[in-house]
């Protein structure tokens, strides 16, 4: 089994998502440049996993002029919106229709996966994080945000509620709230916190540590080994 690709009407609309839905999103962007260029050099190349959309490629961009961009989406139609959000920034970037398999050897000197990592069935996310791994030099960093909580009752039913209630208080259609409830009850991959640094150890990520919390969404930050 693959993630799901986003089709072309998931792709129109998928811009007013992440806004109302992520907590704090207008500064996470900005929270990721910063643990980037810790260690990424000024010219130095970015591997985006789940890059559809474009909001994290423009952002980065902006940012730092000198970085060049590869990024991954199993969706055309989300990879073509990414196209269009990245603008005259798109020279940098090189897009890859597929999964993590499909993306270039590198080295990268850096990688982040924001919003993605939930998509991804539970048997692929140990190998997904391996293959990140291998096309990053070492000491590269590696950005993981995605919702992540305690997997056990009633704390699990308990984090879902507070993430439909949240996007509910910014606006977020109501029919649209509930396919949310639905997804991440039973469709969505979520691991608890404790579960993800392991995860990330497994795979040969070391230092990883919390950097962002937004209700039910985390983020981490951690270094190929």
């Amino acid at each position: 089994m693959k993630p799901p690709a986003f089709d072309a009407d998931a792709a129109g609309s998928y811009a007013e998502g992440p806004p109302r839905q992520v907590p704090g999103y207008a500064s996470l962007h900005r929270m990721v440049s910063l643990l980037l260029a810790e260690r990424t050099p000024p010219d130095g190349r970015v591997l985006i996993l789940g890059a559809g959309g474009g909001q994290e490629l423009k952002a980065l961009a902006e940012a730092h002029p000198g970085w060049s961009f590869d990024g991954v989406d199993p969706s055309a139609d989300m990879l073509r919106l990414a196209k269009q959000v990245a603008g005259a920034h798109a020279a940098r970037m090189r897009f890859h229709e597929g999964y993590i398999g499909d993306a270039p050897e590198g080295p990268f000197d850096a990688a982040t996966a924001i919003l993605t990592f939930h998509f991804i069935p539970y048997d692929h996310r140990l190998e997904t994080l391996k293959q990140i791994r291998r096309r990053l030099k070492a000491g590269a960093p590696l950005i993981l945000v995605h919702l992540s909580f305690p997997q056990t009752e009633p704390e699990r039913s308990i984090w879902i509620a507070r993430h439909v209630a949240y996007g509910l208080s910014n606006g977020t259609d109501p029919a649209h709230a509930e396919s949310a409830r639905q997804a991440i009850g039973s469709r969505l991959t979520i691991l608890s916190p404790e579960e993800e640094m392991a995860m990330l150890a497994d795979a040969g990520f070391s230092d990883a540590s919390l950097f962002y919390a937004g209700l039910s969404i985390k983020g981490w930050v951690a270094y190929a080994g």
